[in-house]
């Protein structure tokens, strides 16, 4: 079904069956006219650029140097299911970065609501797990959150939820919650996608909604992951695709009633806004969404002298110093309790003879079980390498090396 996602470019002499013309204006009126009235729309992590998520391997943001220090086999291991089963420390440090609540939606998100609250949003498909849709506004009975997020949160054992409230204070303490049932007590994580699980059933059971659509549109995402990737290739052929992104993605602009806004998502959106007279109650609605404490940027911040400037950073570098601490205490906390429970098993497995091995057998020394459990840092360049789109499914942009 639908359009070979590597198709090439339809020519532009080709006349549209749906549209007046493969333009902004041409969709605005199409929307204006009342025959775009089931809108889907699809996410991803580029919609949120303006927002400061950090990008998952720039040096720049934080997150890549918080992960490096935790001595990971390779960066991924930090959302792979049998890693946090046996180490969950690192992925908490990371979800003290990426925690709803601390970044504010773009007026993109903003204009997914917009189009919810006209009564034309059929249903919200996103790759993203920041939650930042939600705070837009959008309803999250309309969003399908294909990788999960940290919307709920779950025993990673007996699948009990865990309380909202609870999940913020490990998060800001980068503490690892249990299970509240005293007969589990397993580990508990947000119901974010890792390796080694299955995609929501919520993404199967709305995947062939774009069927039903009367416009699609794609926004902030590479359409690189499977099977997200597939979703617009569901919308009927004479249904308009709308494709608000960096590059051309996915097949997109194969058929003859695709439209391409190629650039920033925020300015694309603000121009189809625009086209459809909706941009002065867009941009109140985002209005709406600035912390209420937030600093009037319009007023010009008094400059900080040097001697300020020298005691932030010191202050700064505090900070971050005694949280490394923190973190390489507990995780060699975790180690050693690991490995000497290990090294308990195995020294009293070598007091009973077995087939295989004599009873006089050289004891297996604490020191070598630790070495073992070590990784060889070409092994982990290996592993990383090998897993080209392995945590794509969260950050599609992980891959992009960082650039020079």
């Amino acid at each position: 079904m639908g359009q070979d996602q590597s198709a090439p470019l339809i020519d532009e002499n080709t006349p549209p069956q749906t549209l007046d013309a493969r333009t902004v204006d041409a969709v605005a009126k199409y929307i204006k006219d009342g025959r775009a009235w089931r809108v889907v729309v699809m996410t991803g992590a580029g919609i949120s650029t303006s927002a400061g998520i950090p990008d998952f391997r720039s040096p720049d943001t934080g997150l890549y140097a918080n992960l490096a220090r935790l001595n990971l086999p390779y960066a991924e291991a930090v959302f792979d299911i049998s890693y946090f089963r046996n180490n969950p420390l690192p992925f908490y440090t990371l979800a003290h970065e990426l925690y709803p609540g601390k970044y504010r939606p773009t007026i993109t998100h903003s204009f997914v609501n917009l189009l919810d609250k006209k009564g034309l949003l059929l249903k919200l498909f996103t790759q993203n797990i920041d939650c930042l849709e939600r705070e837009a506004g959008v309803p999250g009975d309309l969003i399908v959150e294909a990788h999960g997020s940290f919307a709920t949160h779950s025993c990673i054992e007996c699948k009990s939820s865990f309380p909202e409230d609870l999940m913020q204070k490990a998060v800001r303490e980068k503490s690892v919650p249990h299970c509240l049932d005293k007969n589990c007590g397993g580990l508990v994580k947000p119901d974010i996608v890792f390796f080694g699980e299955q995609l929501p059933s919520a993404f199967f059971a709305n995947r062939q909604l774009p069927q039903e659509a009367d416009l699609c549109l794609v926004m902030g995402t590479s359409l690189s992951v499977q099977p997200f990737a597939s979703l617009p290739s569901f919308c009927a052929d004479g249904t308009p695709r709308v494709l608000i992104n960096q590059e051309q993605v996915g097949g997109l602009g194969s058929r003859p009633d695709d439209v391409l806004l190629l650039g920033d998502c925020d300015a694309g959106v603000r121009k189809l806004a625009e086209a459809c007279g909706w941009l002065e109650e867009l941009e109140d609605m985002w209005a709406k969404t600035a912390p209420e404490d937030e600093p009037d940027t319009d007023k010009e911040q008094p400059k900080k002298t040097r001697d300020e400037k020298l005691e932030e950073e010191v202050d700064q570098l505090t900070r971050e110093v005694e949280e490394s601490l923190k973190l390489s205490e507990a995780q060699h906390q975790w180690l050693e309790n690991h490995v000497g429970t290990k090294f308990e098993q195995i020294q009293e497995e070598e007091k009973k003879p077995g087939p295989m091995q004599p009873a006089t057998a050289e004891p297996v020394k604490k020191e070598d079980i630790e070495s073992s459990r070590r990784v060889d840092p070409k092994d982990a360049a290996a592993a990383t390498s090998d897993s080209s789109s392995v945590l794509a499914h969260v950050f599609p942009h992980i891959n992009k090396k960082p650039s020079l």
